[in-house]
Parts: C-alpha cells; sequence; structure tokens
C-alpha cells in the first residue's frame, strides 16, 4: 500500500496546500476550497487501483486563520511537552 500512497502524497506536491502525512491519513491544508479539493482530487487519481477510497473531513474555522500546526502546539503547551507516543 506505500507505495500507492506515496503517488498521492506526491501529487499533492504540484498544489498550493500543506499536508501532514501520519499513520492513519494524511491532514491537508488549503487557503480555500477549491484548492484544497483540487489536490483531493489529484491525490485520489493518482493512486492506480481497482478500488481506491477517499474521505475527506472539512473543518472550516472561518473567524480566525489558525493553522494546523498550532492546534499541535497548543495541546504541548498544556502538556507542558511533545506528546509522544513511545510503549517503553
Amino acid at each position: 500500500m506505500a507505495p500507492e500512497i506515496a503517488k498521492a502524497i506526491d501529487a499533492l506536491e504540484n498544489h498550493p496546500v500543506a499536508y501532514e502525512t501520519t499513520p492513519m491519513g494524511t491532514l491537508i491544508e488549503a487557503d480555500d476550497p477549491a484548492a484544497l479539493f483540487a489536490a483531493a482530487e489529484a491525490a485520489h487519481e493518482a493512486v492506480d487501483g481497482d478500488r481506491v477510497v477517499t474521505t475527506l473531513k472539512i473543518d472550516d474555522k472561518r473567524a480566525t486563520e489558525e493553522p494546523m500546526s498550532e492546534k499541535v502546539d497548543a495541546v504541548e503547551d498544556h502538556l507542558g511537552r511533545q506528546p509522544r507516543g513511545d510503549r517503553d
């Protein structure tokens, strides 16, 4: 599956979006919905498979411009450290 996901991620590079790949999906951030939808469509179409599933969950906070990285920073501030998931 990794080679196909890499194709989708590579397709995002051609769009004006920020993204973060996680073990369970990829977060995409754009300045406007059109850029987001175009990037998602490109990523979807880049995958070569008999069945391709793309799921979009959109959080459109219109009152402020807060990038996704600030959400993680806020959690780190409350924890007083970086969140980590080490099992050790």
